[in-house]
Formats: structure tokens, C-alpha cells, sequence
């Protein structure tokens, strides 16, 4: 299939780590996603965005990180943008969980989002046509260690074998790391050339990756702890008087003073279910909603309404009510923990 023309794409690297982050759009004055953010070097990436007129909208980690402290949640404070991971993170700074089948998509583009455990249990892949970025699943002529963090060798050679290594042989290949200056590969090429890849069988592969004896990565005691928290505070939003829980929110639904907004996408609004008689305002529209003259702004003005925003793990709600606040839309408040907290507090939701 022939790429878009206009398509951005840029790989940047973090020499500290050996660290790859891909920034892509699909045109310039579009919205931009970036994968595998460092962040040191969160600066850099703010100002290509900005000379570049994107708007970044989605941070992505393929894993959870130990050779470096993830930008996801800096990139998230000063971009405001949404913060995504595989469903099996249990990392608090995301704000959108994606499953295997599931696409991640932004303005222009969209990729498949391939569950490649193994390296860690939470590992994914993002498959884009030409290209797959593998994060450390599949690397240029290695693979992702398997001895922390849940690895699995079975369960990477599962990942490599059956899924990324069944792609086109001619798809490009875009890890997380490379430590020996290579910056892109192919499926066919790693196919013949990649020595971990030349075993004969499931359990040849296993004894391989059991026995690197490699140590630990140097910043493996600091990176995890911190990628495990750097989420946003929802406390300090609850401190202001601006969250409920899930079951006092359960209290408000049809009441006539109360509009529940769901700030999802599409996608997850038809996947996971939707709070019966709720709004729907992308999170990445806010801004327009809750300005002067916006759809939320008016009606709570006009009305005087409660708004009550929601989204699937309450990061991009409490951001919401802090831009609603600021607006000037007072009663604004959110679900804390969303519809994640919901079905706990088996709150009814519709499909």
C-alpha cells in the first residue's frame, strides 16, 4: 500500500538510554502522537511539535519502562494530551487502555494495536502498514530481555513467532532501543539475520534467553517505581471539592440537574458502554466546549446544571474539570476513577 505523502515522521534518540521516540502526523497542522517519550527530553519533543505546527494529542509507551523514566506524564501536564497504554499496564498515569484488535488512532492515521507480551507482561506493538514499532519485544538483531518485570520467554517467542514475524517481510521494523546505532530493520531481514531468531524450536528459545546472565538495566531502581507513578493527582482535584465517587455518581443518574459528559472516544464509548443520557465531548475538544460561547459553557450557564464529566480511568476527566473550573464553569466536577470505578459500583451502563 503506498504511503500518505504528507505523512510526519520522525525518530529521535536518547543517547542516555539507547531510547527510540517516533513523533508522527499526518500532516502538518494536524494532530501528532508520540511513541516511547523520554523525559529528559520532553523540551525537545514540545519544541518539534511546535515547529513543526502539530497538535500532540496522544502519548503511547509500548511497556513499561526500566532503562528510563517515561514522558508520558510531563507530556500529559504541559500538552494536556492523553496518555496511552496496552490493557495490561497497571501504570496510573494512563488515561486510555488499548486491547489487542483495538486501533490507536489520531487525526490521518491509524494503527493496530498487536498484544506482544514476553520482554514484560504488559509489552505492545503498533502496526501502521508499512511499519511495526515492536518496542523492546523485537529489536534489530536481538530481542527484549525476558528476565523481569513478568517476562516470559515462552510468551515472546509466542509474540515474535506468531504475530510480528507473520507480518509482510518487507515491513519495517522500529524498536523502543538500539544500542549499536542501527535505526530501522525489516521483518524479512530479521527473519535470516537476527541470531535469536535462528532456533529450531519454542524450547531451544527459552534456554537461550534463560541463560544471558545479563545484569540489570542502571536505571532499573528508579525508572520502574517512577513509571508506576506519574499519574495525575485526582486527589488534589478531590481536595477541591470537584470529584465524587463512582457510587455517588451512581445517585445522580437521570437526575434533571445533573448532565453526566462522557469525554471517550467513539470507539471506547462502543466497546465498554456509555452512562445512559450522557453527552459526548471528545476530550480532545474540550477546549471549544467549555469557552465562552462553547457547547458545556452555555449550558451550564443557561441552564444551571451540574456538569459531571467522565472518562475510562478518571485522568482525562480531572484535567476536564480543571479547564471547565478555569472557564469559569464553577459546578463543574468528575467521576474519580471512571467508568473503570462505575462498573465496580455497579453503576448501569448502556450499549
Amino acid at each position: 500500500m503506498p504511503r500518505a505523502i504528507a505523512m510526519i515522521f520522525r525518530q529521535l534518540f536518547d543517547s542516555t538510554s539507547g531510547t527510540y521516540t517516533y513523533l508522527l502526523a499526518s500532516r502538518r497542522g494536524g494532530e501528532a502522537l508520540i511513541i516511547d517519550p523520554v523525559l529528559e527530553k520532553v523540551d525537545r519533543y514540545i519544541q518539534l511539535v511546535s515547529e513543526l505546527d502539530l497538535r500532540l494529542v496522544k502519548a503511547v509507551d509500548t511497556h513499561l519502562h526500566a532503562d528510563h523514566v517515561t514522558g508520558l506524564g510531563a507530556l500529559r501536564d504541559r500538552t494536556h494530551c492523553i496518555t496511552v497504554m496496552g490493557e495490561h499496564s497497571k501504570v496510573d498515569v494512563v488515561s486510555m487502555r488499548l486491547a489487542q484488535e483495538d486501533k490507536l488512532t489520531i487525526e490521518g492515521i491509524a494503527l493496530d494495536v498487536l498484544y506482544t507480551p514476553g520482554h514484560t507482561d504488559d509489552s505492545y506493538s503498533f502496526l501502521m502498514r508499512d511499519r511495526v514499532f515492536t518496542g523492546d519485544t523485537l529489536l534489530i538483531r536481538g530481542t527484549g530481555r525476558t528476565d523481569f518485570q513478568n517476562g516470559d520467554p515462552r510468551a515472546q517467542y509466542d509474540s515474535i513467532f506468531n504475530k510480528l514475524l507473520r507480518l509482510p517481510e518487507e515491513t519495517m521494523i522500529f524498536p523502543a532501543h538500539d544500542y549499536k546505532g542501527e535505526t530501522v530493520s525489516t521483518i524479512g531481514e530479521e527473519k535470516r539475520f537476527n541470531p535469536r531468531l535462528q532456533v529450531r524450536s519454542m524450547d531451544e528459545y527459552v534456554e537461550l534467553m534463560n541463560n544471558l546472565k545479563l545484569p540489570n538495566p542502571k536505571m532499573m531502581d528508579v525508572a520502574v517505581p517512577a513509571n508506576m507513578r506519574v499519574g495525575l493527582a485526582q486527589e488534589a482535584i478531590a481536595r477541591r471539592g470537584w470529584a465524587l465517587s463512582a457510587r455517588e455518581a451512581t445517585a445522580l443518574a437521570g437526575s434533571p440537574d445533573v448532565a453526566f459528559v462522557d469525554l471517550r472516544e467513539r470507539a471506547e464509548r462502543e466497546k465498554h458502554g456509555i452512562i445512559d443520557g450522557s453527552l459526548h465531548a471528545p476530550y480532545p475538544d474540550l477546549p471549544e466546549h467549555v469557552g465562552p460561547g462553547g457547547m458545556l459553557h452555555e449550558l451550564a450557564r443557561a441552564t444551571g446544571k451540574r456538569i459531571l464529566f467522565y472518562c475510562a480511568f478518571g485522568e482525562r476527566s480531572a484535567m476536564a474539570v480543571q479547564a471547565a473550573q478555569d472557564a469559569g464553569i464553577t459546578s463543574a466536577c468528575h467521576i474519580a476513577g471512571g467508568i473503570d470505578a462505575w462498573k465496580k459500583a455497579d453503576g448501569p451502563l448502556v450499549h
